[in-house]
């Protein structure tokens, strides 16, 4: 079976069961054992001495971590799979790499983000030394919050009452998420090789309200904290309770490495990826994921980079890595958040709407009108709906929502009207079709969003 065709499920096990035999030889990236989740494929060493796991975009080959071999072998392997992209018609980029790999391998580097390390057998003097993850931890004992680990067996059993509270907690966690869901990375699938991890649950007299799903790091003799999950509604020092649990298990074991995974665009990260952290903060809150990870205060903070040949662009590598995220378009990713998260849609709309009625209100724009008051009456209109919009910002509201959407539909269908009856006659060139088009799409666009993201809108705090 070649890397490039989609294989067959009997034939992915089988292969996976290869990847986790290399895995418990030379997994050292932090997300290498992720590699086993429903979505890579896996191009293999001749020798089968070592792969690299990736997923196909349709335009790139974009692996997760560099290759699962032996460091010596790790050039060759890299040279074979750029090889077999190239003759699949593919770019190659390596997500999440960490120095090692630009040491063993002659491909440039974009700085991603950083990821939080701790050898475990600190952690209590890590815990002594902060008083605020004491009071977090105080905070949750004086909520009744237990831990305790998840036996592998639970995990594998479905219809099992703890694991169905855990698939319900990953549900409402999901829901509450600003973004739609991602893939590649980071997707969720805490009892995939149940028996390879350690599984944490957090209780409030018997109810689940957090989870915190570990996985091996087999040649750094450690373990990622990798689906950290808990209830909007969980007490607050759930999270620090799960993650003081498991920095115990790993030191009560010998684990010698941890750590919490890519805190994304954090660190000395490009000028233009600073402006993207920047821009995307109300999608994302990249500077409280970092914070939250810093607050148990690592050992060092380790620079991960997204590796490409240097004869294809920095700008094709994070295209390519976002479709792998995105788990194909990034057009309908965008659409998906947001509709979860409106507001920031409703600004987007506002700010176009006001310039637009403005324009609507100058005496050049009277051609548009069969007369005066039918120009006047639609400015009035869409001045009423920026102010709709203004308060939907201020505070959301399902039924102004729902009214907005509907009046935008009034507007769609009226300015249809007067395009077919009025404008389409006085139409002059391209120019003028193009803004009457314009003015049919954008309210007809803007009722579907406005009406759907009332269904699919996550609660804001």
């Amino acid at each position: 079976m070649t890397a490039s065709s989609p294989p067959s499920a009997p034939g992915v096990e089988d292969e996976r069961e290869r990847v986790l035999a290399l895995l418990r030889r030379h997994g050292w990236n932090a997300t290498s054992f992720q590699v086993l989740q429903p979505g890579f494929r896996y191009w293999f060493a001749p020798a089968g001495d070592g792969c690299v796991a990736y997923v196909d975009t349709g335009g790139a080959w974009v692996a997760g971590g560099g290759p699962i071999a032996a460091p010596e072998r790790v050039r060759a392997l890299v040279e074979g799979f750029h090889q077999a992209a190239r003759s699949a018609g593919r770019r190659v980029s390596f997500f999440a790499t960490e120095s090692r790999f630009s040491q063993l391998v002659p491909f440039h580097e974009l700085p991603i983000g950083e990821q939080p390390v701790w050898d475990p057998a600190n952690w209590e003097t890590v815990v002594r030394g902060s008083r605020s993850l004491r009071e977090q931890l105080r905070r949750a004992r004086a909520h009744a919050v237990r831990v305790r680990e998840v036996p592998a067996e639970v995990m594998e059993t479905p219809g099992h009452p703890l694991r169905e509270a855990v698939e319900v907690l990953a549900e409402h966690w999901l829901d509450s998420r600003r973004m739609a869901t991602m893939g590649f990375l980071v997707g969720l699938a805490p009892d995939a090789f149940a028996r390879e991890r350690r599984a944490f649950v957090a209780e409030v007299e018997g109810r689940v309200v957090g989870f915190l799903s570990v996985t091996p790091v087999f040649a750094r003799d450690g373990w990622f904290l990798q689906d950290l999950l808990r209830e909007p509604s969980a007490p607050n020092g759930t999270a620090e309770t799960l993650v003081d649990a498991a920095m115990r298990a790993a030191a009560a074991n010998g684990r010698r490495y941890v750590t919490l995974g890519l805190a994304p665009l954090s660190g000395p990260v490009r000028p233009w990826l600073r402006f993207a952290r920047n821009a995307g903060r109300p999608l994302f809150d990249f500077e409280g994921l970092r914070a939250f990870k810093a607050k148990f205060r690592p050992d060092a903070w380790v620079p991960l980079f997204l590796s490409h040949p240097s004869d294809e662009p920095a700008a094709w590598a994070v295209y390519d890595a976002l479709r792998a995220f995105a788990r194909g378009s990034l057009v309908k990713f965008g659409l998906v958040t947001l509709l979860r998260r409106p507001r920031f849609f409703v600004r987007t709309l506002t700010a176009l709407l006001v310039p637009w009625t403005v324009l609507l209100a100058l005496p050049l724009s009277a051609r548009w009108f069969p007369s005066p008051w039918v120009q006047w009456g639609w400015v009035l209109f869409d001045a009423g709906l920026v102010t709709g919009l203004l308060l939907l910002m201020r505070r959301w509201r399902d039924g102004l929502a729902t009214l907005l959407g509907r009046l935008t539909t009034v507007d769609a269908c009226l300015t249809l009207v007067q395009a077919v009856t009025f404008n389409a006659a006085r139409a002059r060139g391209p120019w003028d079709w193009c803004i009457i088009a314009a003015s049919v799409l954008a309210p007809a666009t803007a009722s579907a969003m406005l009406l759907r993201s009332r269904d699919l809108r996550v609660p804001e705090a």
